[in-house]
């Protein structure tokens, strides 16, 4: 016979109450239907859990019994909590490939309507570039993808938001008074700082002047480090540089069309659990709202 979770909860209500009657009426069932499943427990165990027949006291195989039962029963309370948490969203985890930039001026907002909603969903968060948040998803290492990211069979996409190209410099900089006037050849000879968003941008007066760049940074972080340094310029998209951002400068580039068109990627929703869903929902919500 294979043991049922509601054996062990009546062998578990007889024990802490001492009685068949009060053990009945705790589980809502009669105390015959009790006293027939302590027998088939007992049976399958080829041993007694009580003395006598008051069921008042428990046998040392009883004791070690009710250690063992009563933790399963709240292991199976735990378990059973978390797949109804998930499946209405209030529990599970949410894991998020993203590029650092995104992460860092968009996702904070988001993520902190989202956590006020769901406060028991945990959340992963990891900063890559556009082709590691696609290696990510492709594992299945990642629930949501948020980067530069083309169509793929077997997954959603849709657009987060669009944001121009500009110059990036300190506040303090020479070409900064002129942010309403800017052009490619106002920039041409600065000293530029290149970056992976530089892949972005085909307008052909600067693929010289990134040809001439002889440094190349990744991390947005150590990118605007460098820029606040005065190492040099940059050239990133407008949402790249925070809103609370006091040392630098986004400056508009008026003969530059170029943008950055973020998107959102994961599987098809019906691969996809409720609390990951539901994070797609806000961030479309975002989209709609904000961008």
């Amino acid at each position: 016979m294979t043991l049922k979770i509601d054996l062990l909860r009546a062998f578990c209500a007889v024990a802490d109450t001492g009685s068949l009657a009060k053990a009945a009426e705790t589980l809502g069932r009669t105390p015959s239907a009790v006293s027939m499943a302590l027998k088939h427990f007992e049976d399958h165990l080829g041993a007694p859990l009580f003395v006598g027949s008051r069921k008042s006291k428990l046998t040392p195989l009883g004791q070690a019994v009710l250690t063992e039962a009563s933790g399963q029963i709240a292991h199976f309370a735990r378990s059973l909590r978390r797949i109804e948490g998930l499946a209405r969203a209030t529990h599970g985890q949410v894991r998020i490939a993203v590029t650092p930039s995104v992460a860092q001026t968009v996702l904070p907002d988001i993520l902190k309507s989202y956590s006020a909603l769901y406060p028991d969903v945990a959340i992963e968060l990891r900063d890559l570039d556009s082709a590691g948040v696609l290696a990510e998803l492709e594992a299945d290492r990642a629930d949501i993808g948020i980067a530069s990211l083309s169509e793929r069979a077997g997954f959603e996409r849709f657009k987060l938001f669009s944001d121009p190209f500009g110059v990036v410099c300190r506040a303090d900089h020479p070409l900064a008074p002129k942010w309403d006037s800017l052009t490619w050849a106002d920039i041409t000879d600065e000293p530029l700082i290149s970056n992976g968003l530089c892949e972005m941008i085909s307008d052909p007066a600067f693929a010289t002047m990134r040809a001439r760049s002889r440094l190349f940074v990744r991390s947005t972080a150590s990118l605007l480090a460098l820029v606040r340094a005065n190492a040099g310029i940059t050239i990133l998209p407008k949402r790249a540089l925070g809103s609370s951002e006091d040392e630098l400068v986004f400056l508009p580039l008026k003969d530059s069309t170029a943008q950055r068109h973020v998107h959102v990627m994961h599987r098809t929703e019906d691969q996809l659990l409720p609390p990951t869903v539901h994070f797609s929902d806000s961030l479309r919500a975002a989209a709609l709202q904000n961008f």
